[in-house]
């Protein structure tokens, strides 16, 4: 199966690491990150994952603008995200990006990831020690399992 994950991983690079493993698994995902790559044609994909930290309650700006523009319809989809406060409604722009696009969800996978911003600063970030080898290698398995 020819799959993309266009990516956002800033910061501490927490959703980066998830990918790198995945992407070491198997050597026919193509990675896009989307600062770099804010054109990439998605249309050769057979399936496309959708990966970033939480900003604000959300994936990144830069990934929903892509999704939102570049996404074809009909395609197969699936989340990946890192995150340092309990989980929430993170998924809530992507869904509506891809459900306005007639996209199937084939799931998500998500775990915590060290957090410093804002206030978390000045604690020396939460989550620390996140994502943790466990949680790469079940990023791997989830992925393996679409």
């Amino acid at each position: 199966m020819n799959t993309a994950i266009v990516y956002y991983s800033r910061h501490h690079g927490n959703t980066k690491k998830l990918l790198d493993a995945i992407a070491g698994a198997d050597g026919s995902v193509s990675l896009i990150d989307v600062t770099e790559q804010p054109d990439a044609d998605l249309s050769r994909f057979d399936r496309v994952g959708f990966a970033s930290g939480i900003y604000y309650n959300s994936f990144a700006r830069q990934i929903l603008a892509f999704a939102d523009a570049r996404l074809p319809e009909g395609k197969d989809v699936f989340y990946i995200y890192t995150h340092g406060a309990p989980k929430g409604s993170f998924l809530k722009g992507m869904r509506a990006i891809a459900a306005r696009k007639r996209c199937r969800e084939l799931g998500e996978y998500h775990c915590l990831g060290f957090d410093t911003f804002g206030p978390f600063k000045l604690v020396g970030g939460i989550a620390k020690g996140h994502p943790s080898a466990d949680e790469i290698a079940a990023a791997v398995r989830f992925y393996r399992a679409l």
